[in-house]
């Protein structure tokens, strides 16, 4: 049973295990790979441990768009491949901690997205089970913060069952529109 629609056919009883047993899997997958990550909507951070001793210029970490590779020089990469979607390299970079971790820190170009996974072929998590941490409208910039007020706003309007910021922009343009002519009757005029 793979499709959303099989999905929807089962009983909660069978989600509930369902989802479980998919998130154990998963789970596992993410704990075999050489590195921890996490992300947020707008970046990716990883960490990929490495020999205590381990100096910086013993390292070879390549990031670019859309490709990445963390490793010793000379040697096999620790991971290198295809990243999931494409970064900012001039906004990414990496540090050494405590000579024993890898600290990779990536910028996302859409900050709208998550990602399935670092690099393409490495298991994928279930973007659509991520719960994003709670976020001020502060913290947002201001052409986002704009549209989720909005947003807010309009949901607002609609449970009281009044008009949208849309409906009454259109509803003000016509106001002023009449104003403007007042020799043309509006009396009988239909808005749909």
């Amino acid at each position: 049973m793979s499709t959303a629609e099989d999905y929807d056919k089962l009983s909660k009883e069978e989600r509930e295990a369902r989802d479980k047993a998919d998130r154990e899997r998963e789970a596992a997958e993410q704990a075999a790979l050489p590195y921890k990550w996490r992300q947020e909507l707008g970046e990716v951070d990883f960490v990929v441990p490495v020999p205590k001793g381990t100096r910086g210029r013993d390292l070879n970490i390549v990031l670019h768009k859309k490709k990445l590779s963390v490793g010793f020089k000379g040697k096999e990469p620790i991971m290198a491949g295809e990243l999931c979607k494409e970064i900012k390299v001039e906004d990414s970079t990496w540090t050494l901690e405590d000579q024993e971790a890898v600290h990779v820190h990536l910028e996302k170009i859409n900050k709208q997205q998550w990602w399935e996974n670092v690099l393409t072929h490495h298991p994928k998590i279930d973007t659509t089970k991520i719960q994003p941490e709670n976020s001020k409208l502060s913290d947002l910039d201001g052409e986002t913060r704009g549209m989720v007020e909005k947003m807010m706003f309009d949901n607002q309007q609609k449970q009281m069952g009044k008009p949208t910021s849309d409906e009454l922009k259109k509803m003000e343009a016509l106001k002023k529109f009449q104003e403007q002519h007042p020799e043309l009757d509006f009396s009988n005029a239909k808005i749909s």
